[in-house]
């Protein structure tokens, strides 16, 4: 089935209970409300035209300041990358003590699930977007029901962004450690976290305390042919002159 083919039958098929839908790098792209999130998957697994019988991934993302960047990577110059915003803070992060409502193009709407799906049958993929409702509380149905594959990806979702899948059973972190402070893939965590950890030699054990390493800025490095030396995008560079300059005829 073709893409265009398969954006037209989920159109006919669903229609306004898709909030978007369209195709992007070959791929039909969908986002739906969490309250229509289950009843859609389940005709997408079981009707005949869709048959998208295995769930590949969930992927949690955080879509704070979206649209906004630092470095304006497009372009380079004789001294590298250059700055495009202002940092909000010396660890180029909002820390988390700060306001996280920002102005970006998708204020108020900050947590999202991402499903990728496959139809072995029809040789089709598709894609499939939930927005939490609330941000300071991201909640999304679970699909485990639906598709098993689901236990851990969730999981993994919930550990690393925070988002809670309402109906799953074993809500637990699966990749970070016993006691983690946070969601580390949230846009707002601290890059030096919110403890380290070391072995304290009269405890006899390793103990958690607060980080000692100090914020500071994050500049890419530019090395420029011939110098051999490494430049960061805030210091200038002095022209070289070419190798045969200089030598006698």
């Amino acid at each position: 089935m073709q893409v265009n083919v398969l954006l037209d039958c989920l159109q006919a098929r669903f229609g306004a209970t898709l909030k978007d839908a369209a195709v992007s790098k070959r791929e039909v792209i969908i986002e739906l409300a969490p309250a229509d999130l289950l009843e859609t998957c389940t005709a997408l697994r079981d009707e005949r035209d869709f048959h998208f019988e295995q769930l590949i991934d969930v992927c949690g993302v955080d879509y704070l300041a979206w649209g906004e960047t630092e470095w304006a990577t497009q372009e380079t110059t004789g001294t590298g990358f250059s700055r495009g915003v202002d940092a909000r803070t010396a660890g180029r992060l909002p820390g988390l003590e700060e306001e996280l409502s920002t102005e970006t193009p998708q204020k108020d709407r900050r947590f999202a699930a991402v499903y990728h799906l496959l139809s072995i049958k029809n040789n089709q993929r598709l894609r499939i977007r939930v927005f939490a409702v609330d941000d300071e509380l991201p909640l999304i149905p679970s699909v485990l029901d639906i598709w098993s594959s689901a236990n851990w990806f969730e999981r993994e979702a919930f550990d690393l962004y925070g988002i809670l899948f309402e109906g799953h059973p074993d809500l637990r972190r699966l990749l970070t450690d016993y006691g983690f402070i946070g969601h580390p893939f949230r846009k707002d965590f601290p890059l030096s976290g919110n403890v380290e950890v070391r072995y304290d030699p009269e405890q006899k054990r390793v103990i958690y305390q607060p980080v000692s390493i100090e914020p500071r800025v994050l500049v890419p490095k530019v090395i420029r042919a011939g110098t051999g030396e490494d430049v960061t995008a805030d210091e200038p560079v002095a022209e070289t002159a070419s190798a045969d300059e200089g030598k006698s005829e």
